[in-house]
């Protein structure tokens, strides 16, 4: 199989695709007959060919996926108007603290925000798919300690952690999230990052997180990533 032929076979599947995919699993199309490096080439030649149009490949966490540009979102917003969900600044700013400080178990969170963290914003984060529990740390209780995923990753359009701007308060951090939470929702709009959560439990947690609010919602600094 010549190049033009292998590129046109990772196109097809990667278009088709509904979900990023590795490399590893892209060499199956050729019965593991090109290696790694070689097909990491043919993606680099088809981002190169896809430079001057609407829609980019991209590698993100879970492997490489065609997606449409940023400058293209206003005029895809006239075909899907509605607008991903709100995510309020308690929910974010717990987010935030996840992904920039993880592995942290929910009394880190509280100690890093000063207020307590309503058990319906974390499930809301591990419903969405973004955090989950990766362990328990070795102290009286064995708290959960939690992260962010692989899909929080893809949802975002970035392949590491590493690519989050290094801020230091979390309310700037919550604020990179949700800009990049409306980007990713424009970009994909079949991502889970989009998809409506129940109105009976978008409406509790705004409600806890009222009440969490009025209690006292300054958060000291959050550091950058470690």
């Amino acid at each position: 199989m010549n190049t033009a032929d292998a590129k046109r076979v990772l196109e097809t599947a990667l278009i088709c695709s509904q979900q990023p995919l590795p490399v590893r699993e892209l060499r199956v199309l050729f019965n593991d007959e090109l290696g790694a490096d070689t097909i990491k080439t043919l993606l680099q030649d088809l981002q190169n060919d896809w430079a001057q149009r609407g829609v980019e490949l991209v590698g993100v966490a879970s492997g490489w996926r065609f997606q449409s540009r940023p400058e293209m979102r206003e005029y895809l917003d006239r075909l899907h108007p509605e607008k991903p969900p709100k995510y309020t600044r308690a929910t974010l700013e717990t987010l935030a603290i996840i992904a920039y400080r993880q592995p942290v178990t929910r009394g880190d969170m509280e100690d890093i925000r000063g207020v307590t963290i309503n058990t319906l914003i974390l499930k809301q984060l591990e419903d969405r798919g973004w955090v989950e529990v990766i362990g328990h740390r070795e102290a009286v209780g064995r708290p959960a300690l939690f992260a962010t995923t692989r899909q929080f990753l893809d949802d975002l359009g970035i392949e590491s952690l590493d690519q989050l701007p290094m801020l230091d308060n979390p309310a700037q951090q919550a604020s990179v999230l949700e800009s990049l939470n409306h980007l990713s929702a424009t970009l994909q709009p079949g991502l889970p990052i989009d998809a409506d959560a129940p109105h009976e439990e978008e409406a509790a947690v705004t409600a806890a997180e009222s009440g969490e609010v009025a209690s006292g919602d300054e958060a000291g600094p959050i550091g950058t990533p470690s």
